[in-house]
């Protein structure tokens, strides 16, 4: 169990709502005593200890804070931890296992497509969001599918590539579909 209020005065924190929220974040059951005001980034960074998850314009602008709740590409910024509850939650920390990096990750860093680092989760989780759907995407799938990520370090086309990259080793790693003649 983790709670927000640890350096809160006794006597402000008992007049403080708080709910407990229980929920699955990289693959983990994790529980937590919330304002129903905090935002799910907040739980992650300071609750959980996630940094991965970044806040960079608390607007959906940027997004620098996505993360994948139950497989969806959702601007952690705007939504309340409390929505969260009872649903799983995947950060840029449980993409890779503790031997490997995941494909996408591996993209990124191959093909040059992170400069400063600070959009690179969200990206990636949207990508992996992607191909999950589509694991062939064009340039201008993966294009629309990052689009509402903002860089302002490597002028997108090193991110693109690093995705087709992902995309590439994931379907040679796919095991073959069984339907052919043999």
């Amino acid at each position: 169990m983790s709670t927000l209020f640890e350096e809160v005065p006794p006597s402000v924190a008992d007049d403080v709502p708080v709910r407990r929220v229980s929920l699955t974040v990289n693959g983990d059951r994790r529980a937590a005593d919330v304002e129903p005001r905090l935002l799910l980034a907040h739980l992650l960074r300071n609750g959980f200890g996630l940094t991965g998850t970044h806040t960079g314009c608390d607007t959906t602008n940027c997004g620098a804070c996505t993360v994948l709740y139950d497989g969806t590409p959702v601007k952690s910024c705007t939504m309340l931890a409390v929505q969260a509850d009872g649903h799983e939650i995947l950060t840029v920390e449980g993409l890779a296992t503790a031997s490997e990096l995941h494909p996408i990750q591996e993209g990124f860093k191959d093909e040059h497509g992170l400069q400063c680092g600070f959009c690179t989760p969200g990206m990636m989780l949207c990508a992996k969001a992607l191909l999950a759907e589509n694991p062939n995407p064009s340039e201008d799938d993966i294009r629309w599918a990052l689009s509402g990520n903002l860089c302002r370090c490597t002028g997108y086309q090193n991110i693109v590539k690093a995705v087709m990259w992902a995309a590439d080793k994931l379907s040679d790693a796919a095991p073959d579909s069984g339907g052919g003649e043999g």
